[in-house]
């Protein structure tokens, strides 16, 4: 809420007061529930007897600023009408659709600085796609990307999910201190930008073993949550958490230090898996009432009443939509594929996009 240059903000039920210069769109937290602008999101919306309101319903859309610095792979990404790859286009076309998405229902997604699988899956990731130096300091050109994407957001009133890293892409980071000075001047950035609509994710399924720095693995991924949490400006700090692999579990010390708790629901393939996911991670030792976010899923099933986006809603939870082009689908397919069609023009992202304006109510 705006009071002559101040906002109040709830974070875990607290009042935090401070001050800023204006921006469009303010995310903050009170216990379970997201309110944008001191409002709650979806506000007083109820679909077949489930709150829908508080909730962050999302999609990953983490190429929105994807490059590839490896010149022998960068032939994998090419339009199919021009024959060339393109990162302009890619992070243009993207910020062309977000109105139709937020019109949609759709009012968070996830981006990530160093991308995700272009191929939705991957083995090996010989492409090297990162906003970041050996040494943490930040690529000009990817943070000029995303500073189209973020103030689009803002604009609209979405809550971005920024992404700082993917396992994959960490080894191109010398060493934990470039880590930790990546993540220090990511957050320097926003604060510089003034940014007060986004949630971090420090790094994509932490518990996945292709990780290269032990700071981004579990047992010490809380350390680079507490680093972000301890960095403020004006009294005002960035809401932050890290994600796990599908199915899995978060572990008590993030889930003690997250402002808000990622699971991811791959590999979940049973709606009713989904339910006892979200009970689980309620009962983790030092869980207090906070926001659960299915940022990742890639099941869909959305033509049925039950499926994993409906079961999640009905146990209060957020949900993600995660759409990648399998094997001999067309261009249209899926958005962490690239090259990316940005729009609403597959079966699947139809499904998605008419269940969530349904749900939602918009």
């Amino acid at each position: 809420m705006n009071m002559k240059g101040r906002i109040i903000c709830l974070i875990g039920g607290f009042i935090i007061m401070y001050s800023i210069s204006p921006a469009q769109t303010i995310v903050s937290i009170k216990e379970d529930q997201f309110l944008i602008n001191n409002k709650l999101t979806y506000t007083g919306r109820y679909w077949k007897g489930n709150k829908i309101e508080g909730l962050l319903l999302n999609s990953r859309m983490v190429q929105g600023i994807f490059d590839d610095l490896n010149a022998g792979t960068t032939k994998n990404w090419i339009y199919p009408d021009t024959k060339q790859w393109d990162s302009d286009r890619n992070t243009n076309e993207f910020v062309s659709n977000m109105k139709l998405w937020h019109d949609n229902g759709l009012l968070s997604f996830t981006i990530n600085l160093q991308g995700g699988s272009p191929y939705g899956y991957s083995n090996a990731q010989p492409w090297y796609n990162s906003a970041y130096h050996e040494d943490g300091s930040l690529r000009a050109d990817y943070m000029a990307r995303l500073k189209k994407i973020l103030d689009r957001a803002d604009e609209l009133g979405m809550v971005p999910i920024v992404g700082l890293f993917y396992f994959g892409q960490d080894e191109h980071l010398k060493d934990e201190q470039a880590v930790k000075n990546a993540v220090i001047n990511v957050v320097d950035w926003m604060f510089e930008k003034k940014y007060r609509n986004i949630l971090i994710e420090i790094d994509n399924e932490c518990d996945i073993r292709s990780y290269d720095h032990e700071i981004l693995k579990p047992g010490r991924v809380s350390e680079l949550i507490d680093l972000v949490k301890n960095r403020t400006k004006n009294g005002y700090r960035f809401l932050v958490s890290t994600s796990y692999g599908g199915g899995a579990i978060p572990r008590t010390s993030v889930v003690r230090s997250a402002d808000f708790i990622l699971i991811h629901g791959n590999g979940v393939t049973v709606p009713d898996s989904i339910a006892s996911m979200i009970r689980k991670t309620r009962r983790v030792e030092g869980f207090i009432p906070k926001p659960i976010i299915i940022n990742e899923d890639d099941h869909f099933d959305f033509e049925k009443g039950k499926n994993n986006f409906t079961v999640a809603i009905s146990n209060y939870a957020s949900w993600g939509y995660f759409d990648y082009r399998m094997k001999d689908e067309s261009f249209e397919s899926g958005y962490q594929s690239v090259p990316v069609d940005w729009g609403i023009n597959s079966d699947r992202k139809k499904g998605f996009f008419n269940l969530l304006k349904e749900i939602t109510g918009f």
